[in-house]
């Protein structure tokens, strides 16, 4: 009797320290996204300060082109909603779907981040690179942070991608660091939101 009444307890015990584990690593991503939150939040306020620093060099409204930009925010913001039918797809155990959408996530990322690299040369190329002005150094900081995180949330998806061939997809620990990048994904999504309206779209109007 004292063996059958010790495997509930046990049982419970396990269950509730696997709660608590998954709740700390969700709980401390949350807390990390909140760091880049102040990140970004100094980088938003520099550009602010900084946005008519032109130095007689050209403006926003003289150099940016709503068109490419618009596209680089609708690959991203269609990357998010493919992430989100991968998160679906593994909840339901269908590996080859969550493949398949994590694949598409990754080209729409990869797109996103190649346009934004021709935008980049193509404004240096011109000759308004970081050192033409303040507001150029500010801006081109802010949008080059956000395509860094976009370059190590490829990776990420890569290595979660290569992982799900292993024994250990869909267990605890693969559904956590797929939890946490979509987290991660999503954050830049917002970012990026802020970046076209403040940056760009205010630049422009």
């Amino acid at each position: 009797m004292a063996n059958i009444s010790a495997t509930p307890h046990g049982t419970a015990h396990g269950i509730d320290d696997h709660e608590h584990h998954h709740t700390n690593n969700v709980f401390g991503f949350w807390i990390y996204l909140m760091t880049d939150c102040l990140l970004f939040g100094t980088l938003f306020a520099t550009f602010a300060v900084m946005r008519t620093q032109f130095a007689g060099g050209p403006t926003g409204k003289e150099l940016f082109d709503l068109n490419g930009v618009g596209l680089e925010t609708a690959l991203l913001l269609l990357s998010s909603i493919t992430f989100g039918f991968g998160m679906l797809s593994a909840y339901a155990r269908k590996q080859g779907a969550m493949l398949l959408w994590l694949a598409v996530t990754f080209l729409l990322g990869l797109g996103f981040l190649v346009l934004e690299l021709k935008e980049f040369a193509h404004l240096i190329h011109e000759g308004a690179g970081p050192d033409r002005s303040a507001f150029l150094s500010a801006f081109f900081t802010l949008v080059a942070t956000h395509g860094l995180h976009v370059t190590c949330g490829l990776v990420w998806i890569a290595v979660i991608m290569a992982q799900s061939f292993s024994s250990q997809v869909f267990s605890t620990r693969y559904m956590d660091k797929l939890q946490c990048l979509s987290l991660f994904w999503h954050f830049l999504d917002i970012v990026w939101i802020c970046v076209f309206t403040f940056v760009y779209l205010l630049s422009v109007i």
